[in-house]
């Protein structure tokens, strides 16, 4: 009789349980988080000039950034009529894009700054691991090839494996 250790080291109990399918289940809900996200943004008039600029000024008065990244913000904040919409298509962008697994390394890998920047904002108004956790798990995805699982980049992989686009 096979061990549980034999037979998961050979693959032929639980085949579909491993570091890979993890990797698939993590990207889709992040990319589910980006799309919830976006929509309750845009429910909030945070896509709007107005909405955009005072949330990020109340980054600047009341966080604890950095002061050249407050200076950042704040410029930011002064092109909001531009910034706001491309906020908007980045974060429904980068949610479709790792719900779907394609192009997900370098997806991941904007997702990973993208959330990093919004994490260095809000120093001192949230909680420090309330956006590190993500911000990380943005990286692991992107080392990981998270789209080569339950993604469209399984299907790209097969005719390019060594991309590092997927």
């Amino acid at each position: 009789m096979a061990t549980y250790s034999s037979l998961s080291s050979k693959g032929e109990a639980f085949g579909w349980l491993n570091a890979q399918t993890g990797l698939a289940l993590v990207r889709l809900t992040i990319g589910a988080l980006f799309v919830s996200v976006f929509f309750e943004n845009l429910g909030k008039g945070l896509y709007t000039a107005s909405g955009y600029a005072g949330l990020i000024n109340s980054y600047v008065g009341k966080g604890s950034a950095p002061a050249l990244w407050k200076g950042v913000m704040a410029l930011v904040a002064n092109h909001a009529a531009i910034a706001a919409p491309l906020q908007a298509v980045t974060e429904i962008s980068l949610g479709v894009l790792l719900v779907l697994g394609l192009f997900t390394r370098p997806v991941a890998l904007v997702a990973f700054g993208y959330l990093g920047s919004l994490w260095v904002s809000e120093w001192g108004l949230a909680w420090i691991w309330e956006l590190l956790v993500p911000v990380m798990v943005c990286l692991g995805l992107a080392i990981g090839g998270a789209g080569r699982t339950l993604g469209i980049d399984c299907f790209l992989a097969r005719k390019k494996p060594t991309s590092l686009f997927w």
